[in-house]
């Protein structure tokens, strides 16, 4: 490994030795730089790598709030603002029970990369709370929200830091959060956060946006391996807004989707998941996956009983892991290699180990990586900020064509990336240097900032 990321790797975990996902995130990107800091020794002398992977401002807070039955429950409260190189910190809120530093710093570093590829003026950050909002009313989770907003709001702003949703933090989560922040600034900022209903600022397709955008890279990713997803099968993990709106897409693109999980276990639909009956359990009900056997009772049901989810377990041509951080691991990653899956998808942050990852790449499988082919999410916010900035909404097929061509950009900033770096096919390295060529650059160019 080249001497200077080789360096920072070990000054970072010494600093942050009880960070595991912020230091696999940190690991995976920079030891995929070296065919770009070998080049020029710019990088070094400008000190970018270590000014890079150092938040601009990490801000931790304690949250106060009452439960249904009166008693006093307190939680902490996070955003990371990581970068404000290329436009006002952006990224989502998590309200999850896994939720602490590291992870937050993770997910921040990550979205750097990610808002960079977009092409958009946004910078990078992430927030959130260990609050789950599983099994709470309605009551408890707009307190639990206020409480949250009325620390939050003195350190975001529509031009400073955009906030969103993410897992844990849908439409009912973001509506508490904007009422709460108007309601103190006694303003209508309806750029301050994104992911907000249609009826008070929100965009259409926003819901859609980080399952599309899988799929329109997905498939310009197989369209330059002489493939499509037509006829594929495919199985996908989570079953949330990222998970449900891929398998639409894909459906519509002429594959069959046979799987789909939560926490508890995966289902198993040979004849293709029945979508209406998954958004009816996730979205109306909050429902379990297993409930799915109720519409259909000869589907099959894999319960969950290690780390692993036998969702991987399934033959399929392709997966895509749209759950949560390092659930696809190594010996998942064999399995599904030795069934014959062609290519792997991430739609959730780092779903895929490195080890996993590396051993796709090893075995020839095509690897879309999250900071590319999830960032439809962040790029339709982002497509909401300027509407919200120009007073005007767009309809669902403008959003979803800027959407798609986005995404299409995205796929081949990556390509020609990891062709210039003599690793072509490797979308990993591909994306993490297309993002950090533009990083690197506006760092340069404002100074000792």
């Amino acid at each position: 490994m080249n001497s200077y990321i080789e360096r920072v790797i070990s000054d970072a975990q010494q600093k942050n030795s009880n960070q595991p996902e912020f230091l696999q995130a940190l690991k995976e990107v920079l030891s995929s730089l070296e065919p770009i800091i070998d080049k020029d020794d710019k990088y070094e002398k400008n000190s970018i790598l270590e000014r890079m992977t150092e938040p601009e401002r990490i801000i931790m807070f304690r949250v106060p709030w009452v439960d249904d039955n009166g008693k006093i429950q307190v939680n902490r409260g996070y955003r990371i603002q990581f970068s404000s190189l290329i436009g006002p910190y952006k990224g989502g809120l998590r309200f999850h029970p896994s939720v602490n530093l590291s992870v937050m710093k993770f997910l921040g570093f990550e979205q750097i990369f990610k808002n960079a590829l977009t092409g958009l003026p946004i910078g990078g950050a992430k927030g959130g709370s260990d609050f789950n909002p599983k099994g709470k009313s309605d009551a408890e989770v707009m307190r639990f929200c206020q409480s949250f907003m009325t620390e939050l709001y003195r350190h975001i702003g529509q031009d400073v830091d955009v906030p969103a949703g993410d897992i844990g933090v849908g439409g009912r989560e973001i509506g508490y959060l904007f009422g709460q922040y108007k309601r103190i600034r006694n303003a209508y900022e309806g750029g301050v956060l994104t992911g907000k209903a249609i009826c008070y600022g929100g965009s259409l397709a926003r819901t859609e946006a980080t399952g599309y955008g899988l799929l329109f890279y997905m498939r310009e990713m197989l369209k330059q391996h002489n493939s499509s997803m037509e006829g594929k099968t495919v199985t996908i993990s989570g079953s949330g807004n990222v998970a449900i709106y891929a398998a639409q897409k894909a459906f519509s693109m002429g594959a069959k989707v046979v799987a789909m999980s939560d926490s508890n276990g995966c289902i198993y639909d040979e004849n293709g998941i029945d979508l209406d009956c998954i958004k009816e359990i996730k979205e109306v009900k909050r429902g379990r996956i297993k409930e799915y056997l109720d519409c259909h009772p000869n589907a099959k049901y894999f319960e969950k009983t290690g780390e692993n989810s036998p969702i991987w377990e399934i033959k399929t041509d392709i997966a895509l892991p749209c759950a949560t951080q390092n659930e696809l691991q190594l010996e998942d990653a064999k399995k599904l290699v030795a069934n014959g899956v062609i290519a792997v998808g991430e739609g959730a942050n780092m779903p895929t180990t490195l080890e996993a990852t590396e051993y796709f790449l090893a075995n020839k499988v095509l690897f879309a990586p999250a900071k590319a082919a999830n960032a439809g999410g962040v790029a339709t916010s982002a497509i909401e900020m300027t509407q919200n900035s120009i007073r005007y909404y767009y309809t669902f097929d403008e959003v979803e064509k800027k959407l798609d061509r986005i995404m299409t950009n995205i796929f081949h900033e990556c390509k020609v990336a990891a062709d210039e770096a003599g690793v072509s096919g490797n979308y990993v390295v591909g994306a993490n240097i297309a993002a950090f060529k533009k990083l690197a650059d506006a760092m340069i160019a404002q100074g000792l900032v």
